[in-house]
């Protein structure tokens, strides 16, 4: 079983920038595949970013690229969220997942491919 406890949400005015993080309980940590998704409020939970297990691979949703950065630590059994340029859009609560896939693909992006689910981090950005 894998524990992951999401952090680093907030309140956050246009144009500014959050660092999510995600910890995971096990050493274990660099061999899942990690992803970030969030979930609005009366909507559909929706990617943003997966990284695999060696940080050298990744995707991003069209309505974050360029401006968020998926990266991980797998010494500290963490992978990141930089989030820059935050909008109105991005207000939502943000997930981190992980799952053990065969091979790393845009497959990464499906919700139900993961395994475990971290608890959630509120993220407000106020226009």
């Amino acid at each position: 079983q894998l524990q992951l406890r999401g952090s680093g949400g907030g309140l956050v005015q246009a144009g500014g920038s959050l660092r999510l993080s995600c910890v995971a309980s096990r050493r274990t940590f660099s061999s899942y595949d990690m992803a970030w998704f969030r979930q609005a409020p009366g909507k559909e939970r929706e990617f943003v970013a997966s990284i695999n297990r060696s940080g050298g691979s990744t995707y991003y949703a069209d309505s974050v690229k360029e401006r968020f950065t998926i990266s991980r630590d797998n010494a500290k059994n963490t992978v990141y969220l930089q989030m820059n340029s935050l909008n109105s859009g991005d207000t939502a609560v943000y997930y981190c997942a992980a799952a053990q896939f065969f091979a790393f693909s845009d497959y990464s992006t499906r919700p139900s491919v993961y395994t475990y689910w971290g608890q959630g981090t509120q993220v407000t950005v106020s226009s």
